[in-house]
């Protein structure tokens, strides 16, 4: 698989026709912001023809409002001056702090421990579902600009999350029973060869794991190189294992992202789907919605119908997280939740399974419902469809309508309402307390 990043990727947009005024940007951006696309991705997903317009390109490839503008200007004057790399790597770095690499408390609030050594390449936010970072799997095929985990691109130790041993997450998982589903993600685990995923995996599938009931792989693999599961040196074993984990009784959920429905009109994509189904593994997909890529109705309506098509289940439509290039690729709620409305009236039930807009935020998994006029004040309506308290799973609330917020920490309570982040008038008792 040939990528391209840095300088390479500069060279790749030259050779496809860009400007030299988009090279600078892209060099300037790219300083800051981690950026890879790979063979896949520039041959055949993005169309150079509408190039900056084309939506897989927007995706891919930097764009100067991806960074304030005085962080821009201020990067860019270091560039055409020629400062040291040194110099260049602390501004970067100090560009990095601004943009809320950790979004969501994840540092703070949903790191565990073990024997009272934090395990900083997990993260266990909600009772029944532990995220696993395997230290292998910290990359990806090629990035996506949005990404929310792009602090474990950039190559600073202290933003990256990393479990070294499977030890740690079978030590971890026999003191907590409660959890059932195991999360793999990164990264992409998916860019791990398969001698390596069976070293993480194998261990999950023992009789003394059987409290662990689903292994979910969170992936853009199928979007990025497909090739994966159809044609690299050890995609029959990657298939293999898959079967072996179903057989095991295991409920396996590749958790795929696709974020334009143009990554599924491939016939390797097609193919890859086809291979990954018949090892009894169920294919979910979800991305969010993002400014200059998928924010429009018909965009989602037309992936929602051909993902139910090839026998993938839609599953979240997601609000972008308020990190990285928020300000670039950013949807306000009001909006967003047009488009998620337009965009499933135009679809059967069976693509209806898709819910959003949902904010991935510190308080849990928080969907947009509708905006009503409640006492005669127009009002967002949201519900908690996952907390870290799970007495709060299903509790209604009420935000000020605003037609600027983008994010959960934009609004404000209205109608007298329970927020999130307040203490709960309705709990009999309060949490339990754990080792995280």
């Amino acid at each position: 698989m040939k990528t391209y990043s840095h300088e390479r990727l500069a060279a790749l947009a030259r050779d496809r026709g860009m400007s030299e005024e988009y090279l600078r940007d892209l060099r300037v951006v790219s300083s800051v912001l981690p950026f890879k696309v790979n063979e896949y991705v520039a041959d055949q997903l993005i169309d150079w023809s509408a190039a900056p317009d084309d939506p897989v390109f927007r995706l891919t490839f930097p764009h100067r409002d991806m960074l304030p503008p005085d962080v821009f200007e201020n990067i860019a004057a270091l560039h055409d001056s020629g400062a040291p790399r040194d110099v260049l790597r602390k501004a970067a770095a100090d560009a990095q702090e601004l943009l809320n690499p950790h979004p969501g408390d994840q540092l703070e609030a949903n790191v565990p421990t073990l024997d009272g050594r934090r395990l900083d390449g997990l993260q266990h936010k909600y009772d029944e579902t532990l995220l696993v970072f395997p230290s292998q799997g910290q990359t990806c095929h090629a990035y996506c600009g949005y990404c929310f985990r792009w602090a474990q691109f950039v190559g600073v130790a202290e933003l990256r999350q990393a479990l070294r041993s499977p030890e740690d997450l079978t030590g971890y998982l026999a003191n907590h029973r409660e959890v059932t589903d195991v999360l793999f993600t990164g990264g992409d685990p998916m860019i791990m060869k398969t001698a390596v995923l069976k070293r993480w995996i194998e261990p999950l599938l023992d009789p003394a794991m059987e409290s662990v009931r689903t292994l979910r792989f969170g992936t853009k693999a199928l979007s990025y190189w497909p090739a994966r599961f159809t044609s690299d040196a050890d995609a029959g074993d990657l298939l293999r294992l898959l079967e072996r984990c179903v057989a095991a009784g295991r409920h396996v959920a590749v958790m795929a992202h696709f974020s334009h429905p143009r990554e599924l009109e491939t016939p390797v994509v097609r193919d890859a789907i086809t291979r990954v189904r018949s090892t009894g593994a169920v294919i979910r997909a979800q991305a969010p919605l993002i400014a200059h890529v998928n924010d429009r109705a018909d965009a989602w309506s037309r992936m929602w119908q051909q993902l139910v098509e090839l026998g993938v289940v839609p599953y979240y439509m997601f609000v972008e997280r308020d990190t990285g290039a928020r300000s670039y690729f950013g949807v306000p709620l009001a909006e967003a939740l047009d488009i998620y409305n337009n965009a499933i009236r135009g679809v059967s039930g069976l693509a209806r399974s898709a819910r959003g807009p949902v904010m991935s935020a510190s308080p849990g998994k928080v969907l947009l419902d509708s905006v009503t006029t409640v006492a005669g004040e127009r009002v967002f309506s949201l519900r908690l469809l996952q907390a870290r308290d799970a007495r709060l799973v299903g509790r209604q609330f009420f935000a000020r309508y605003d037609p600027k917020a983008e994010w959960f920490d934009d609004l404000r309570p209205a109608l007298g309402s329970w927020f999130p982040g307040q203490p709960d008038p309705e709990a009999s008792q309060p949490p339990q307390a754990g080792d995280r």
